[in-house]
């Protein structure tokens, strides 16, 4: 990639191109690898009492659906004008929210035949794998893929004596789901929006790992180590996005369009010539006063009395000595 070495990213980019392409893989990877699923499953979007839980919905959707492999998606590989990209990341997410609706109406069917303890623990374990992929592709090399985890958290977790088929989608549930996918796709549009500015702003390495951190800390809400109203991963989010910040860069563009320097008339602007250093002006100086028969005549044989350099300094310490 032009600006990350995104390891999830570069994978999919040699499998599906660049582009509209890449971003609709990278943010619907987890509607069929299972790890949104599980995360339904782990009751990540809702809370004990069956409502939507806010916190979660921000977490899923900002560190599942958006995260380090969207960001570095559309500042890096999407091309073209900022609309071109708007209308990219909207088509995306007319696909990836009413999917994420699908997937969460199937979860009661599937939480009936399994042990939602045990499933916790693989969905966990899958997390910790994927933030783990994202920090590194060295490290991922040796894990096991996502949808090799989710499968066999299902054989462990099957309860085949209790199964029952349960046809009754749950609409908190699937409202949560597309919900997380809603900020998932709000977070791409608002990277496509300001993405002259975060290209030349956001260091993309620095946010890669970062997401990977909060990513990792998702889980302990899933095991029930810390309680699921305390936003844990999204203060260590918001600590990867300061941290991820190059105010010194030279790059930045301000503005939203695709280039800050632009003219009235929409032609790029030049820039203006610079002025000609002060250095000139005892050249242009003698120029003059050889031009000038009076002024050589008065000043000739003896010290400037009419505007000439005063051997002494002159009067004014601050005057340069050929004026």
């Amino acid at each position: 990639m032009s600006t990350s070495r995104h390891p999830i990213a570069l994978r999919l980019e040699r499998q599906v191109g660049r582009g509209t392409k890449l971003l609709g893989t990278v943010m619907g990877l987890p509607l069929v690898d299972g790890i949104f699923a599980a995360l339904v499953l782990a009751g990540a979007l809702t809370t004990a009492e069956g409502g939507i839980n806010p916190v979660g919905v921000f977490e899923v959707g900002l560190l599942v659906f958006g995260g380090s492999a969207t960001l570095a998606v559309i500042l890096a590989e999407m091309e073209g004008t900022t609309r071109q990209r708007i209308t990219s990341v909207l088509l995306v997410g007319a696909l990836v929210v009413p999917l994420a609706a699908a997937e969460a109406a199937i979860a009661p069917t599937i939480e009936a035949a399994i042990s939602i303890d045990i499933f916790n623990r693989f969905a966990a374990l899958v997390i910790l794998a994927i933030a783990a992929k994202t920090a590194s592709s060295t490290v991922g090399e040796w894990l096991p893929r996502p949808g090799a985890i989710i499968g066999l958290g299902l054989i462990a977790s099957l309860t085949p004596a209790g199964a029952t088929l349960v046809v009754d989608p749950d609409p908190t549930q699937m409202l949560a789901a597309a919900a997380a996918a809603g900020v998932g796709v709000a977070f791409a549009l608002l990277v496509a929006v300001a993405g002259p500015t975060l290209r030349g702003l956001v260091d993309l390495d620095r946010f890669r790992f970062g997401s990977a951190v909060a990513l990792g800390v998702l889980p302990l809400t899933l095991l029930q180590v810390i309680d699921t109203d305390v936003p844990l991963a999204l203060a260590v989010l918001g600590v990867t996005c300061l941290l991820s910040l190059d105010p010194d860069s030279s790059d930045i563009e301000f503005g939203f369009g695709e280039s800050a320097t632009t003219s009235s008339d929409g032609g790029p602007s030049t820039p203006r010539p610079a002025p000609a250093p002060e250095d000139d002006a005892p050249s242009t100086a003698h120029r003059d006063a050889a031009a000038d028969p009076e002024a050589r005549g008065a000043n000739a044989g003896g010290p400037a009395t009419d505007g000439g350099p005063d051997p002494e300094g002159g009067d004014d310490p601050g005057r340069a000595p050929w004026l």
